[in-house]
């Protein structure tokens, strides 16, 4: 059996590898094949998988890549992600690819699915707009038609049909990866200290490099060592981190949130993994039935409209409840839109229900992280203290 060592150390090098070397290598292993990037909050992945291409996670350059190139061409006062993200084409980091999609999680998003136009004319792009009405003669409708158009699309840069029983063979696939993640995510809320959460977001980092078969034979690995490895437990307090869907925070910053007494029992890192609570169904409409999963069965998070924040609320309240937590940090990146505008709407439901919580504002490239562990430290230590008075 493989140590939990041994597979955070993989998933370490692949965090750590800005020129994207197992997916080249995976691209050069058979001619023909074929890689389709996409931005991290949701895109439907398994109609990319069932073109026989690679869907390629872009998470922006994190902060060990300088952004020289990508400052050129946007302004200051917008977050990071796009422009480390423009770096990386630029620096011929993407050079490999052969197609982008944008999903549709704000307006700096689709702006940056309009310059990757301007720039790269010959390269296949998307911005993949989602509903934000659920009903199924709206919304739905709508997203199948999307859905239909990008599995056109696909097919043209993979060169074959993408058939209805390639999709629900993806399905099928990506079904057992979430149910993986999902296991991986219980077992952090039932014994956080066997799966800390710096290694578990390293499994999910993983999962946007590698072939979906690959990283759900690596969470199963993970998952038997975990179980059977013995760790310390210690007295931290349970907290939900919330923000951080988009532009993902540095490593560091969750290792200093657990130094601090945190035990982090819930996030919105990397949804795409998660977004889809249940599995889809398999058999019938492959095309209808990823749009009723979307339409009905996705969690609630920044990117998706709501105009008075009382359903995200609920669904924050829920996973607390769900998790055990003892409260909630608010960790977004400094000039998200979405997530800034969501949080008082969230906070206010977490003061109805007297629910503790702190807020601060990071960006991927974030260097000090000193006052984030005090203020993460302090929270825990008045939870520890206060909490049942």
């Amino acid at each position: 059996m493989k140590s939990t060592t041994d597979i955070i150390e993989r998933c370490e090098a692949l965090f750590s590898d800005l020129e994207f070397t197992t997916a080249r290598q995976w691209k050069e292993a058979e001619p023909g094949r074929k890689v389709i990037g996409y931005m991290p909050v949701y895109v439907p992945r398994e109609i990319i998988h069932a073109g026989g291409m690679l869907p390629l996670g872009i998470l922006g350059g994190g902060d060990s890549l300088e952004v020289i190139h990508g400052d050129a061409y946007y302004q200051s006062y917008i977050c990071r992600i796009p422009r480390s993200t423009i770096e990386l084409a630029i620096t011929k980091r993407l050079d490999f690819v052969d197609g982008m999609l944008f999903p549709s999680i704000c307006d700096v998003i689709r702006n940056l699915s309009g310059m990757w136009k301007l720039i790269w004319p010959d390269v296949y792009v998307r911005y993949f707009d989602v509903p934000q009405n659920f009903r199924d003669d709206l919304g739905g409708e709508y997203y199948i038609n999307e859905l239909r158009e990008l599995i056109e699309d696909l097919g043209e840069v993979c060169g074959r049909k993408i058939t209805d029983g390639d999709i629900r063979r993806s399905i099928a696939v990506y079904n057992e990866n979430r149910r993986l993640v999902g296991l991986l995510y219980g077992l952090r809320a039932e014994t956080p200290w066997k799966a800390p959460s710096s290694e578990v977001y390293l499994l999910l980092r993983a999962g946007m490099l590698l072939p979906v078969e690959e990283h759900s034979q690596l969470l199963q690995d993970y998952l038997a060592a975990a179980e059977s490895e013995d760790r310390p437990m210690r007295d931290n307090c349970r907290v939900v981190l919330q923000g951080a869907f988009c532009e993902q925070p540095p490593l560091t910053l969750i290792k200093s949130i657990e130094l601090a007494g945190c035990y982090v029992v819930d996030d919105d890192f990397m949804l795409v993994t998660r977004w889809l609570k249940d599995d889809v169904a398999e058999d019938g409409d492959p095309v209808a039935n990823l749009a009723s999963a979307f339409l009905h069965n996705s969690i609630e998070t920044a990117s998706k409209f709501e105009p008075d924040g009382s359903r995200k609320g609920r669904f924050l309240i829920d996973t607390i409840r769900k998790r055990a937590a003892e409260g909630v940090i608010f960790a977004s990146p400094s000039f998200c839109d979405p997530a800034l505008l969501d949080r008082p709407m969230l906070a206010k439901a977490l003061e109805r229900e007297n629910i503790p919580y702190i807020s601060f504002k990071y960006a991927e490239n974030s260097g000090q992280m000193q006052p984030i562990r005090e203020q993460a430290g302090t929270f825990a230590d008045s939870i520890k203290l206060w909490s049942g008075e």
